[in-house]
């Protein structure tokens, strides 16, 4: 399972809400590409970023960061936030991102969905963010009458490449991921499904490793990786490639040692 860390951009800075809201920020670094060096230097195969200011202003806000975080860094980058229209999923492309990430307008435009996922195939990822069940829209500040089940199926339909689920009331709160909901979700698609929001421990991690062969096959890590409540290598142990539990039982050692 893939283990992603989460850098939320905020006027240029590396922050972390709690629960979505704007007005409970901490900031944990001025310069976010160096805090993805960081991340990749312990081993992060791919990144989640989020410009939270895009998504508030429905278009591309901290494009000086989200380019020098590409240009610090090798691997595989995926971005949400404010990407609203064609144009500036195409300007992340050209930067070299991997991944774009659709939210608002999956559940106000889904045939601008369905053109962005036939024109850039594999590459467009749906971001599901949910209260009470229920799809959150620009920057968690709306909370729409569509299911999240209901949004995911519909998205499947129409070519998305992943779905990154997030509960709203979990996110930034250390409190555990939601795998009632997860577990929902991953009944009625089969295309790859993302944690995301509230996790807290390894143990966290190692209680969604039961979910992968239902589809959940990454999770994404945010405040407890800058708290240190969950060390990065550590949890690839755990759940990464080579994990705790494909290795011979017979070595003599620990792996924690």
């Amino acid at each position: 399972m893939d283990v992603i860390p989460a850098i939320d951009l905020l006027e240029g800075r590396c922050v972390r809400l709690y629960q979505g809201d704007y007005d409970r920020s901490q900031v944990f670094s001025e310069n976010p590409a160096d805090v993805a060096k960081q991340w990749v230097a312990q081993g992060a195969t791919r990144l989640h970023i989020v410009d939270l200011d895009g998504a508030k202003a429905g278009k591309v806000v901290n494009l000086g960061a989200i380019e020098a975080i590409v240009h610090a860094v090798s691997v595989p980058i995926e971005i949400g936030g404010g990407l609203r229209d064609r144009t500036s999923v195409q300007q992340l492309f050209n930067l070299g991102v991997q991944w774009a990430i659709l939210g608002t307008i999956a559940v106000e435009q889904p045939q601008l969905v369905q053109q962005l996922c036939e024109e850039f195939p594999g590459q467009i990822i749906i971001g599901i963010d949910a209260r009470n069940g229920r799809v959150a829209t620009r920057g968690w500040l709306e909370t729409s009458e569509v299911l999240a089940t209901q949004l995911a199926v519909q998205m499947q339909e129409l070519g998305a490449a992943a779905i990154i689920y997030t509960d709203i009331h979990r996110d930034g709160t250390l409190t555990g991921p939601n795998f009632e909901a997860l577990q929902e979700l991953a009944a009625v698609i089969s295309i790859p499904i993302i944690a995301s929001g509230g996790v807290s421990s390894v143990t966290n991690l190692l209680s969604l490793l039961a979910l992968e062969p239902q589809g959940v096959t990454g999770v994404i890590v945010g405040r407890a990786l800058y708290t240190g409540d969950i060390l990065l290598k550590e949890a690839l142990r755990a759940i990464g490639p080579g994990r705790i539990q494909d290795i011979p039982p017979n070595l003599g050692f620990s792996t924690f040692a």
